[in-house]
């Protein structure tokens, strides 16, 4: 059987910007990252790497990351006017170059903080629009946006994978995908749970209510 190809593959997304990988790609990472995080950061610190940094200026990608990180979409008229936007918002950035390890050539990492908060994010344009969140903290993941998950720091011990899935049942959330990394054996973890849908409040305050849960991120499709 022929693979089937989808017409993104042939003509690109609707975008602002001479390139998928580098405008388009770049807009929905920024938007990536700014869900990850929670809400629009207050400093960002962006480090480019490999294609992002030798050619990104060329091809808009400071621009496009910003425009992302206040919320733009890839064919936002505004991507042009990104400094600007992030002045009237409140949001000071800082962009550098770096090499950051063996990692697919349009990656920037993300060091983000907003009222005490804070979070570091590398993330991939994978061509044609698609995007990849592949750190989260110093954790290994694997976002993409394309479905609504659940962001849920815990203790590394029994029972957190089984109470939270358990609530998103209970609440007729199903489950898509799954991952969980852990810093060691009974220390830090991360549990990442897309779904169909997006948990409700009363779901997500349910399974911070868990003993051993130490936050609960909802993290919105792009």
């Amino acid at each position: 059987m022929a693979e089937q190809r989808s017409i993104f593959d042939v003509i690109g997304p609707v975008m602002i910007g001479p390139s998928s990988s580098h405008t388009a790609g770049a807009t929905r990472l920024g938007r990536l990252a700014r869900a990850v995080f929670g809400q629009l950061p207050e400093h960002a610190e962006i480090a480019l790497h490999g294609s992002f940094a030798s050619t990104g200026y060329g091809h808009g990608t400071d621009l496009a990351l910003i425009a992302g990180l206040l919320g733009c979409a890839p064919d936002d008229e505004r991507i042009l006017c990104a400094y600007e936007l992030a002045e009237a918002a409140g949001l000071t950035v800082s962009i550098t170059e770096a090499h950051l390890g063996e990692v697919h050539p349009n990656t920037a990492r993300f060091r983000l903080s907003a009222a005490g908060a804070e979070m570091d994010i590398c993330g991939s344009s994978l061509g044609g629009g698609a995007v990849c969140v592949t750190d989260v903290d110093h954790f290994a993941v694997q976002i993409t946006g394309n479905l609504p998950l659940l962001l849920v720091e815990h203790e590394d011990r029994p029972g957190q994978i089984a109470g939270a899935t358990r609530i998103l049942a209970e609440d007729g959330i199903n489950v898509a995908s799954m991952q969980v990394s852990r810093e060691q054996r009974g220390a830090r973890a991360l549990m990442l749970i897309e779904t169909d849908d997006e948990a409700g409040a009363e779901a997500v305050s349910r399974i911070g209510g868990i003993s051993g849960i130490i936050s609960v991120q909802v993290v919105s499709a792009i």
